[in-house]
């Protein structure tokens, strides 16, 4: 999934990027509200990570214009501002989530798969799917007790189909979600997402879960019957 982290403190910034990379994210990150808010009037995210106290635009207001555009985006405050009025405000306003600083990198993790999970509307961590189960918690994937070993890139993609179940996703979505802008890669070409797909089918040929190639429109995940 690809997570925008707004924070304007570097070492705290970098150690969650560190954490959420080995949960399989990717994430963008910013220092400043005024660039997450020109950001989000055209990029779409997973979840938001947004501090408060922000430089040039306060991370409330970023927040209540995040609203005001309709988009429902779950948004997770991180913030050194442990008053009840500050975490009413934000609720207020929509966030979904509220953490105050200093945080214990394992439940901000938590939170983040949590939050994640509600928006796909789903329930638990471990995803089942046929007889495919994938614990995203651990990054793993079995096929029923057979466990399946993906790169980052194939979880990532099979991570985004499962939580799209029942829609189409085109190589571009896909691609999307697989690259920060700090990224050292390119952008994966629509060549490389067939690849990829090729190698997620062939891995899993032996589950109940396939991935139907829709023309000219993209992909999508279901369970043979």
């Amino acid at each position: 999934m690809r997570i925008l982290l707004v924070e304007d403190t570097p070492d705290l910034a970098e150690a969650i990027i560190e954490r959420l990379h080995a949960d399989g994210h990717v994430t963008d990150w910013l220092t400043d509200g005024e660039q997450a808010n020109k950001l989000l009037a055209y990029q779409h995210y997973s979840l938001i990570i947004l501090d408060l106290g922000l430089p040039k635009l306060d991370g409330m207001s970023v927040l209540k214009q995040l609203r005001q555009r309709r988009d429902k985006t779950p948004v997770l405050i991180l913030t050194a501002r442990s008053g009840i009025d500050d975490r009413v405000d934000a609720l207020d306003l929509g966030a979904d989530d509220y953490l105050v600083k200093p945080v214990d990198l394992r439940e901000l993790s938590a939170r983040c798969r949590a939050l994640i999970r509600r928006n796909s509307g789903e329930i638990a961590s471990l995803v089942q799917y046929g007889n495919l189960s994938f614990d995203r918690a651990a990054a793993r994937v079995f096929v029923g007790n057979i466990e399946i070993e993906l790169p980052r890139r194939e979880l990532g993609i099979l991570d985004l189909l499962l939580s799209h179940q029942g829609r189409t996703l085109s190589k571009a979505q896909i691609a999307d979600q697989l690259c920060s802008f700090d990224d050292d890669a390119e952008m994966p070409s629509d060549n490389a997402i067939e690849l990829y797909i090729a190698r997620i089918r062939k891995k899993l040929a032996q589950s109940s879960v396939r991935i139907k190639t829709l023309r000219g429109i993209g992909y999508m995940i279901y369970v043979e019957q």
